[in-house]
């Protein structure tokens, strides 16, 4: 298929807000895709590549090539282009992986360049979300979306499932199966305000703790142990503890749900980028076991022997994780079978979970099973919220949808000295109506513009939603925010009245 078809119609579903409206573009274009290309459409419309993100910058997408005329790249030809760019290593890579952006531009069409260049970057968003292409496929093959998801769910690739239907049919649906070995996308939480906001939505519960770690997927099958992150990248060889702990586990062959931490001497958590750190080494394990071992809790198993346990409600899985774990390895827990008379506890739950240096609690509806690979509402995580109105520093121009706009915002602190320390950057969070207003604004303010980061005078406010702090020696505070995103510009409020990076370190170190 032309690239040029996946480009138009990623234009038309970015023109449309109407959710119908993009299945239809979706299901037409998936329907004339040849269903061995189907992947890799739907992938590059979700604004993803097969291979990972191929780390190019933005001064070597930005440079100018000069366009084809006709379109003929077709999306294989991208696919193998991209497959080239992630190979190269080594001496001299950096103007080979160059070389290979040039010639995939100059073979482009102009339409063609500024959507390889927001896909290479990861800017394209267009509204194309997995749940819309999923409805698309299925309108496409003349399958219930129902039966197309759950397909997705075990398989744990839309792309992979998408490729099977549209070639084979249905029957390409029963054929899919949750197989030991095999991982499938996690279940995923909801958010709540409050405990007991979770408590009125869901009814009887059960409230976990909610550790700040690496989420795995843990599979047995005799002695062989595969474990897996919620990306579904096969991590083994990297964590033997937990493959120890797997292999000392009664059964023979499961499933298992849970979380990897690193923990001090005293049992509270270290923080997550050390054991994000200790996940992605992949050289002197043994080293990097010995600096940071890690513990594993799991919360959940997905199947035993040759029973598939993702449709038991809640209650039951957990009796079956009983069975199979001892409690030292399963996440710490409250079953709440009345709520309003057990409401005090379960707060009480959730915050001694948080003086012990946890992120807070998810809450799961008793009776409801596994939807994995879903964020739905019978599981709900409550944790609290920081915010601190910080200074813009500087902003960047915008791609895809956000191209003439200033998007992604450098964030900063005052300092004692009365300067600012950065602590991060976001776009998240920012409506096109915002987008436009803060463009407006902070354009009055530039003080320099390189084409790509307009550097301003801080004066605009923002006020930043962020889940914690991590060290960072990039920044000159020594921390970064994690996941922030911003709540709403504050023009009411003048700079000296935005937070301190003493205030930032002390909100940071609260429970």
């Amino acid at each position: 298929m032309l690239l040029a078809e996946v480009a138009r119609v990623s234009r038309e579903v970015a023109a449309t807000s109407a959710r119908s409206r993009k299945t239809a573009l979706l299901a037409e274009l998936f329907a004339a895709a040849p269903p061995d290309e189907a992947g890799l459409v739907i992938s590059y419309l979700s604004g993803r590549l097969p291979q990972g993100r191929p780390g190019i910058g933005w001064r070597t997408l930005g440079q100018e090539t000069a366009p084809a005329t006709e379109p003929t790249l077709t999306v294989r030809d991208v696919d193998a282009a991209v497959s080239g760019l992630v190979a190269e290593a080594g001496a001299g890579s950096a103007a080979r992986r160059s070389g290979i952006v040039a010639g995939l531009l100059g073979a482009a069409t102009e339409t063609e360049q500024a959507f390889l260049r927001s896909l290479l970057s990861g800017e394209v968003r267009q509204g194309a979300l997995d749940a819309v292409a999923l409805e698309g496929v299925a309108a496409a093959a003349g399958v219930p979306a129902t039966e197309l998801r759950r397909a997705v769910m075990l398989e744990g690739s839309l792309p992979r499932v998408a490729e099977a239907v549209l070639a084979d049919g249905p029957e390409a649906l029963r054929a899919v199966t949750l197989r030991v070995g095999r991982p499938v996308q996690p279940m995923l939480a909801g958010t709540a305000a409050s405990v007991t906001e979770a408590l009125a939505a869901l009814g009887p519960c059960a409230v976990e703790e909610k550790l700040d770690g690496i989420r795995v997927q843990v599979h047995r099958d005799g002695d062989d142990v595969r474990v897996y992150t919620r990306s579904l990248d096969e991590i083994t060889g990297r964590l033997p503890e937990v493959a120890d702990l797997a292999r000392s586990l009664p059964g023979e062959r499961f499933i298992l749900d849970g979380e990897v931490v690193g923990q001090t001497a005293e049992g509270r958590p270290v923080p997550f980028q050390e054991i994000a750190s200790r996940v992605g080494s992949r050289v002197d394990v043994e080293a990097a076991r010995r600096t940071l071992p890690v513990v594993t809790y799991f919360f959940d198993v997905l199947a035993v022997g040759d029973e598939v346990l993702l449709d038991l409600p809640v209650r039951e899985r957990y009796e079956a994780l009983v069975a199979l774990v001892p409690e030292a390895a399963r996440v710490g827990r409250l079953e709440v079978r009345d709520p309003a008379a057990q409401q005090a506890d379960a707060v009480e739950f959730w915050a001694e979970t948080l003086r012990r240096g946890h992120e807070g609690v998810v809450v799961k509806a008793l009776e409801s099973p596994y939807a994995a690979g879903r964020r739905g509402k019978q599981w709900l995580k409550v944790k609290p919220v920081h915010t601190l109105d910080l200074v813009v520093l500087a902003a960047e121009w915008g791609h895809g949808r956000r191209t003439g706009l200033l998007s992604n915002l450098h964030l900063g602190a005052r300092t004692a000295d009365g300067g600012h320390a950065m602590l991060g950057k976001t776009f998240k969070g920012l409506t096109d109506e915002m987008l436009r207003w803060q463009t407006q604004a902070l354009r009055a303010l530039a003080v320099s513009d390189d084409g790509f980061t307009v550097r301003v005078r801080p004066e605009l406010v923002v006020e930043i939603a962020y889940d914690g702090l991590q060290r960072s020696t990039r920044y000159p505070a020594g921390v970064a925010l994690r996941f922030a995103r911003v709540v709403r510009h504050r023009p009411d409020k003048t700079a000296e009245q935005a937070d301190t990076v003493e205030t930032v370190l002390a909100q940071g170190n609260t429970p």
